[in-house]
């Protein structure tokens, strides 16, 4: 009876290990050229400040976790600003702000990082667990 569980439960790792690893920040598989083509080349990560509108939202980021950026506009269509963005930190919360969102640090390649900038300052930043 007990080996039945255990063997239930190393199934559901297997089918699923891979992805809840990389929900929770651990690397991802290592990605397969195309065939006839060439792995990708490296890119280089750089950690982000970035303000999120909803500090009740922050608190739930650990480090490690992956988010979408999402800039919504008022008047406008909300879009990704970043994909799977990996949480590097997540700051004490600042004394006295209001309800001027909280910080929290992403790791993600430069070109997003100014992407992240760039809607930050016009519009209001939220994130979605991915």
């Amino acid at each position: 009876m007990a080996s039945a569980g255990l063997a239930v439960v190393a199934a559901a790792l297997a089918v699923g290990g891979t992805e809840a690893q990389a929900s929770r920040g651990a690397a991802p598989p290592p990605a397969r050229a195309a065939q006839g083509g060439a792995a990708p080349a490296a890119v280089r990560m750089v950690s982000a400040p970035v303000r999120i509108a909803d500090a009740a939202t922050v608190r739930l980021l650990r480090p490690g976790d992956r988010v979408d950026v999402v800039a919504a506009e008022r008047a406008g269509p909300t879009r990704v600003v970043a994909a799977g963005a990996r949480v590097a930190e997540v700051p004490p919360p600042e004394q006295g702000v209001g309800d001027g969102g909280a910080l929290v640090v992403l790791s993600v390649p430069r070109d997003t990082a100014r992407d992240l900038v760039g809607a930050g300052a016009v519009t209001r930043l939220a994130v979605t667990l991915c």
